[in-house]
């Protein structure tokens, strides 16, 4: 049995394959496994919890794990040991959740491009075809991160109470959610997962993209990101296309392709979950 697992901060989900990628049990589904965010304890009681994994724990032979968190060696190692501890008789390989978006993402095993993620968190590489690249290490959520479901959470609770939405779009935001600053202190600063509290927002966003106001708020944060990011590989871009993973690409591709024409790049495809790409990098379905 093989477990290929995709990661964010905010969920988890488990797919359990045999080798010709058959897929054994229902898709199992886990709070996120961030190790940059949680402590080991905190990623032990994850796996505890959940029943289908721990009745089939020892019957997994490998496990690949592609997690937010997982880009730097000791958040990675860290993970790795709970991994290992739980599936007793598995061979483990946890890589950053950036590989899950290019496997994913890409057209052939050998297809070179610059991937993109745009979920609860955001991040951007090239791939050569064989190994990634990229330029600009990740401080994480609290600086960085653009374009993501936490940094456009961030804009609109600034946009709320900054004044700076329109009147109409300010009352539903405040219909939808409970905004009282307590409260949302309370959740930023004394809960774990701040990142993911902030990304809950987007839904907003992604449901009134029909407002010029809320439209504007999704291409200025495309825009820097793409300024800050995909930019970094101006002379790739002249060859090779920007492949783009998570939620938040998928439900702006509209926005993507305005700011692509606007910087000039070339779009390529989109995966809203990538661990259904994932399935098909490691059962050799991708030529």
């Amino acid at each position: 049995m093989i477990f290929i697992v995709d990661s964010g901060s905010t969920k988890c989900d488990w797919i359990a394959v045999d080798d010709n990628g058959n897929q054994l049990l229902e898709k199992i589904r886990t709070k996120g496994m961030n190790p940059a965010i949680l402590s080991e304890k905190k990623l032990r009681k994850t796996l505890k919890k959940a029943k289908d994994l721990k009745n089939n724990a020892e019957k997994a032979t490998k496990i690949y794990f592609y997690g937010a968190g997982c880009g730097t060696e000791n958040p990675r190692l860290a993970l790795k040991v709970v991994l290992q501890e739980f599936f007793v008789n598995a061979d483990v390989f946890v890589a950053e959740d950036t590989m899950a978006a290019v496997y994913s993402t890409i057209n052939t095993k050998t297809e070179a491009a610059v991937v993109c993620i745009l979920g609860t968190g955001s991040n951007c590489s090239y791939y050569d075809g064989k190994q990634l690249h990229q330029r600009v290490k990740s401080l994480g959520y609290t600086i960085m991160d653009d374009a993501s479901g936490n940094y456009y959470g961030k804009q609109l609770l600034r946009d709320y109470y900054f004044n700076h939405m329109p009147e109409d779009i300010k009352i539903a935001f405040g219909d939808k959610y409970n905004l009282e600053a307590d409260y949302i202190k309370y959740n930023l600063y004394k809960q774990p997962n701040p990142n993911a509290y902030l990304a809950q927002f987007a839904e907003f966003m992604i449901l009134n993209k029909d407002s010029a106001y809320v439209k504007e708020v999704i291409k200025n944060g495309i825009r820097v990101f793409a300024k800050n990011m995909i930019l970094q590989f101006k002379e790739e871009l002249k060859t090779v296309p920007v492949h783009f993973a998570g939620s938040i690409a998928f439900f702006c591709q509209n926005e993507i392709r305005e700011v692509a024409e606007e910087l000039n790049f070339r779009v390529g495809n989109f995966e809203r979950r990538p661990i259904e790409g994932l399935v098909s990098f490691h059962t050799n379905k991708k030529a």
